[in-house]
């Protein structure tokens, strides 16, 4: 049986806490970055408190386009607001974990990474002797996490900011 260990990154300009909030929107079904190859719906509450349940799912061909679409549902397992999203495939199409990483970088920006650890399950099981799953995963993640980069401000250098603070006066 297959099974998937990938990590997909991207480097943002973007400050950790409109990434986080970018995440957990889209999580909460946004619909706003990662369509047209997936969209999330919650099932019993918000995306960011352990235990809610959200429902995933993959649109092979893109949203409306026809296709194969794949459904699995995720239960949240960790949170550390701004840092650390993790999450359980508890039924559906894939069993494993999935965890996001948001690391802020020296100078402005985030790095956002999203480690899929997964088998699939049922009938993709058998799909996934002949279709190459993995890269797929990888291909829709990194344009993805490319639409958030395009969709978010950059953040201010800590240099440019000290530049244009206005000035204080005693």
């Amino acid at each position: 049986m297959k099974t998937y260990d990938l990590v997909d990154e991207a480097l943002l300009s973007a400050g950790a806490d409109p990434v986080w909030e970018a995440l957990v929107g889209e999580l909460s079904g946004a619909a706003r970055w990662w369509v047209p190859d997936n969209t999330f719906e919650p099932a019993d509450g918000a995306p960011d408190r352990v235990g809610a349940l959200t429902r995933i799912t993959v649109h092979t061909k893109g949203v409306d386009k026809g296709g194969k679409k794949l459904r699995f549902t995720a239960r949240t397992t960790a949170v550390e607001p701004g840092r650390r999203l993790g999450l359980e495939y508890v039924e559906g199409a894939f069993r494993g974990t999935a965890e996001f990483t948001l690391v802020p970088l020296d100078g402005g920006g985030t790095r956002l990474a999203m480690r899929f650890r997964a088998r699939p399950h049922g009938g993709l099981a058998v799909l996934a002797n002949v279709v190459d799953i993995g890269a797929q995963h990888t291909r829709a993640t990194r344009a993805a996490f490319a639409r958030l980069g395009r969709l978010l401000p950059a953040e201010p250098s800590p240099a440019a900011s000290a530049a244009t603070a206005p000035e204080v006066s005693r």
